[in-house]
């Protein structure tokens, strides 16, 4: 009945964390539709309204046929090519972008601005992926946990040596001061320049942008280097995006999630809701025979021999 106690509370915390979840959920939605609905409501009827205009406008024109026009544009802007004239002279498929492109889908962010449009090009990208995100996840794995050694663990071991201070204390301290680093340097720093270079976007949408790319989330609503006339389109996607700011900013975001998982807290507090690991029955029987054996030994009877 004792050992039965854990698990039955350990099932309860686990029914209690996807109850959570759940309704964590349930308030995600709430919260984004009575948000967004005003605005999604607010843009159709002024989409409406500047279709029927239009149609006033050019009586000549019939509404299936603009229909039709608008579906093929908008069929062709979800692969991420675009009909207005001042898109027509960046590509989607030069070898900056497919760069961009190719690091967007071995970090799963995924912007969704730009897609394959032939058949060999969407075979290649499941192919590519298949072998490209598991060697990822070596890759940032191997280089995390490099990292960490001089990051967090000798740190964290220095401090509490020659200072004599709590290790637990000392590890809270230093994971807060590392996530306050990684969120001035990628994040507040990133939004500031990505404002400046980009005319179109305050602080709040740079810093949207940084938040949902080194979250791998990329819903792809904001794409640095797409607009109108951007001076040095190629070098600004390949040194900023393409390589060094998303691969080395996916890279201190792990760092950060590492070291607050090795909070002694954190993993307190995930011990709650996971299953405790059974020892196999045979290395049970070995070490209850072993009990017995010792506890049946006369007092001051060696144990063995040299």
């Amino acid at each position: 009945n004792q050992n039965r106690f854990p698990c039955n509370k350990s099932a309860w915390y686990f029914l209690f964390l996807v109850l959570g979840y759940i309704l964590y959920l349930i308030f995600g939605a709430v919260v984004f539709s009575s948000v967004e609905l005003p605005y999604e409501d607010l843009l159709r009827q002024q989409l409406r309204g500047i279709k029927r205009q239009f149609l006033q406008e050019h009586k000549c024109l019939s509404e299936e046929r603009l229909e039709r026009f608008l579906s093929k544009a908008l069929e062709a802007s979800n692969y991420g090519v675009s009909i207005l004239n001042n898109a027509s002279a960046s590509w989607n498929w030069d070898f900056t972008s497919s760069l961009f492109f190719a690091s967007t889908v071995l970090s799963t962010t995924g912007y969704g601005h730009t897609a394959p449009l032939s058949d060999g090009g969407k075979a290649f990208c499941i192919i590519y992926s298949v072998i490209g995100i598991p060697f990822t996840l070596l890759f940032l794995t191997a280089v995390v946990q490099r990292i960490m050694v001089y990051s967090t663990w000798r740190p964290i071991m220095h401090i509490h040596t020659h200072w004599g201070l709590s290790k637990p204390l000392v590890a809270v301290v230093h994971a807060t001061l590392l996530a306050v680093v990684a969120v001035s340097c990628f994040f507040l720093i990133p939004a500031a320049i990505f404002s400046a270079l980009e005319k179109n976007w305050n602080f709040l949408e740079s810093f949207y942008f940084c938040f949902i790319s080194l979250s791998t989330i990329g819903l792809g609503d904001y794409v640095p280097g797409e607009a109108f006339n951007q001076r040095f389109r190629e070098l600004y996607k390949l040194g900023i995006t393409g390589r060094l700011y998303l691969l080395l900013g996916l890279i201190a975001m792990l760092v950060v999630l590492e070291t607050f998982c090795e909070l002694q807290q954190l993993k307190q507090l995930r011990k709650m809701f996971y299953l405790k690991k059974e020892k196999p029955q045979d290395r049970l029987t070995i070490m209850e025979h072993d009990h017995l054996a010792f506890s049946s030994m006369p007092d001051g009877t060696p144990i063995c021999k040299l």
